[in-house]
C-alpha cells in the first residue's frame, strides 16, 4: 500500500499538468482568447486615435472651420440663409 501513493500522487500531478487551468489542454483557450484581446485592443486604439483627433479639431485655440460648421448643422439643425435642406425620411 506504500508503494501506491507515490505512484498515485505522480498520476494526479500529472493529470494536473495536462488537464488542469494552466495545463496543455488550456494552453489553445488562452492563445485564442489572446488572439481575441488583441483584435479588441486594436479596435479599441483605433477608435481612441479617431476620438483624440476629433477633440484636436475641436480645440478652442485653433477649432477647424469645417468641424464646427459640421457640428453646428448635425446638432443645433443650423444652415447659411443660401442652403437648402433636404429631408431624407
Amino acid at each position: 500500500m506504500r508503494q501506491a501513493s507515490p505512484w498515485f500522487a505522480l498520476l494526479f500531478l500529472l493529470g494536473i499538468a495536462l488537464a488542469g487551468p494552466s495545463g496543455i489542454l488550456a494552453w489553445s483557450d488562452y492563445n485564442r482568447t489572446l488572439d481575441e484581446k488583441q483584435e479588441q485592443l486594436a479596435r479599441l486604439q483605433a477608435e481612441r486615435d479617431e476620438l483624440k483627433n476629433r477633440v484636436a479639431l475641436l480645440n478652442p485655440r485653433n477649432v477647424d472651420p469645417d468641424m464646427a460648421g459640421e457640428l453646428l448643422r448635425k446638432d443645433l439643425n443650423v444652415v447659411h440663409p443660401d442652403e437648402m435642406v433636404i429631408l431624407l425620411n
